[in-house]
C-alpha cells in the first residue's frame, strides 16, 4: 500500500508528468536480478526490464540516480510510452542493496532540475524509512 499511496502523490504533486511509478527487483528465473513492475500511476507499461537496461536498469545497476534530459539520446532506452522525453530514476534500498527503483517520466524534454533531483532524492530516503518501519 505505500509505494501505490506513494505513486499517486508524485502524481498529483509533480506537474508534467505523464508517468510514475516503482520497479521492483526480483531474480529473473535464471539466477539474475531483473526489474519487475510495481505500483504506477500512467499508461500501460513495460513489465520486465534486464538489470542493466534502460534508464531504470541503468540507476539499478550503478546504484545511482539517473537523470535524463532527452531519453532519446540515452543509450538503450525502452521506450514503454513514446510521449516520454525526460526520466529521472532513483534507486530504492533495503538493508544496503538495491531492491527496486522510483521512475518518473515527463513528455517535456529537460523537465527535471537539479532542485527536483535533491528533493525526490529526500522523498526517496524518507520512502525507504517508512518501508523499514513496517517490516
Amino acid at each position: 500500500p505505500l509505494l501505490s499511496n506513494a505513486s499517486a502523490l508524485l502524481d498529483g504533486a509533480l506537474d508534467d508528468i505523464n508517468w510514475v511509478g516503482f520497479y521492483l527487483v526480483q531474480d529473473d528465473g535464471k539466477g539474475a536480478p531483473e526489474l519487475v513492475l510495481g505500483p504506477f500511476q500512467g499508461k500501460v507499461a513495460c513489465a520486465r526490464i534486464a538489470w542493466g537496461s534502460g534508464v531504470c536498469g541503468a540507476a539499478a545497476a550503478a546504484d545511482t540516480a539517473q537523470r535524463v534530459d532527452d531519453v532519446h539520446e540515452f543509450a538503450g532506452h525502452i521506450a514503454c510510452d513514446s510521449a516520454s522525453n525526460s526520466e529521472m530514476v532513483f534507486p530504492l534500498h533495503r538493508d544496503g542493496t538495491v531492491w527496486g527503483v522510483l521512475d518518473i517520466d515527463s513528455p517535456s524534454p529537460a523537465r527535471f532540475s537539479s532542485e527536483d533531483q535533491e528533493g525526490l532524492e529526500t522523498f526517496v530516503r524518507a520512502l525507504e524509512a517508512a518501508l523499514a518501519a513496517t517490516r
